[in-house]
């Protein structure tokens, strides 16, 4: 009981410290790569907080996995560094009594990873595709900052403002260049403002200003002078952006297509996942003094992304139909769940994982 309970509280001491650390890398990696988006227009500045706390809750079940796997496999190899597995041995327990201690460890862990996989990952993920839908259907207008060139989001306007006012009503020192059949059309006025009709038509309207318009490489410009000039807002139709990753999993069980059952089968396998690697973690935290240290982990590591990308490709089949959903869904945790049981039974017997005889000569 005692060795359970230190067992138990070190493990909860050395996954605050993975989480943690794992939760600093990936916030510095999001932040990185959405500040970079939003520097070059592919994200709202606005919006950067709101979709780096998504990315992070998206990716909660996937660091909650690693995190579990890590800490069980740290704390078992000090164990038999410092010799503090011998003495679990030698008081009469083997390998697999540290299944019970381990397990009421990890289940906490492991419903957290379920929710967030079924709850919280759809969700996250269905907040970021409206935010970045929202983005990309937004106005001409709102698409324009001062001192810099913007493009319209048909690519057939470019805008240069110098001032904007704080409610984003007036604007001083246009220039809008727009090419339509062929023809080239330059607008540069002194100022202008947005304006709303009753009917809910949105207007930019140049005061003040000239019009060039022609053929390029023909002298026969058009030059006209204007003292307003109105050009008409185009609303963006809304489109539906959901896909099966921000689709609710009582959706996907509703509608079982092959995309739909394949993202299920992928966010059923996460909790699995954490089950089957709580058990590979027992027999691939034995330390053998001969080796490295760190042999154990790097093997730990080439297993999870193996394991990893091998479910990833599970979806796949799944969504282009050549493995039927109840076959997917669990062949793959089976077959690495034995393995895991095979190492544990080999290492409880006091035997290498893989033996190889040699047949001697006469």
């Amino acid at each position: 009981m005692i060795f359970q309970r230190s067992l138990q509280r070190e493990l909860a001491y050395t996954a605050g410290a993975v989480f943690m650390v794992l939760l600093t890398i990936m916030l510095t990696t999001m932040l990185i790569r959405i500040i970079g988006s939003a520097a070059v227009g592919k994200a709202d500045p606005r919006d950067i907080l709101v979709l780096i706390g998504l990315t992070m809750v998206g990716y909660l079940a996937v660091m909650l996995i690693v995190t579990l796997f890590v800490s069980i496999l740290v704390v078992l190899t000090r164990w038999y560094r410092d010799s503090e597995m011998v003495v679990w041995q030698a008081s009469g327990l083997s390998l697999t009594a540290l299944l019970r201690p381990l397990a009421v460890f990890s289940a906490p862990l492991v419903l957290l990873i379920a929710f967030c996989s079924l709850v919280a990952w759809p969700w996250a993920s269905n907040q970021q595709s409206k935010i970045s839908a929202r983005f990309q259907q937004r106005d001409d207008v709102a698409m324009i900052a001062p001192g810099q060139f913007s493009e319209s989001a048909s690519n057939q306007r470019v805008f240069f403002v110098e001032k904007l006012s704080a409610n984003a009503q007036r604007v001083q020192n246009v220039f809008v260049t727009s090419t339509e059949n062929g023809k080239l059309f330059v607008v540069v006025s002194q100022q202008g403002s947005i304006e709303t009709h009753p009917n809910g038509d949105r207007f930019i309207v140049l005061e003040n200003g000239r019009r060039y318009d022609g053929e390029p490489g023909h002298p026969d410009f058009r030059i006209v002078e204007f003292k307003r000039y109105g050009v008409k807002i185009e609303d963006k139709p809304t489109v539906n952006t959901t896909t099966s990753r921000g689709t609710a999993t009582m959706d996907l069980i509703h509608n079982p297509t092959r995309a739909n059952l394949g993202e299920l089968a992928w966010r059923l396998g996460l909790p699995l996942t954490g089950v089957t690697l709580m058990l590979l973690a027992i027999p691939l935290a034995y330390q053998n003094p001969r080796r490295g240290r760190t042999i154990n982990m790097v093997f730990a590591v080439l297993i999870y992304l193996t394991y990893s990308n091998l479910q990833n490709l599970m979806q796949n089949w799944i969504d282009q139909g050549k493995v039927p959903f109840s076959i997917g869904v669990i062949a793959l945790h089976v077959m690495v769940a034995i393995i895991a049981l095979l190492m544990l039974w080999r290492r409880v017997r006091n035997r290498p994982f893989f033996s190889l005889n040699f047949r001697r000569g006469g």
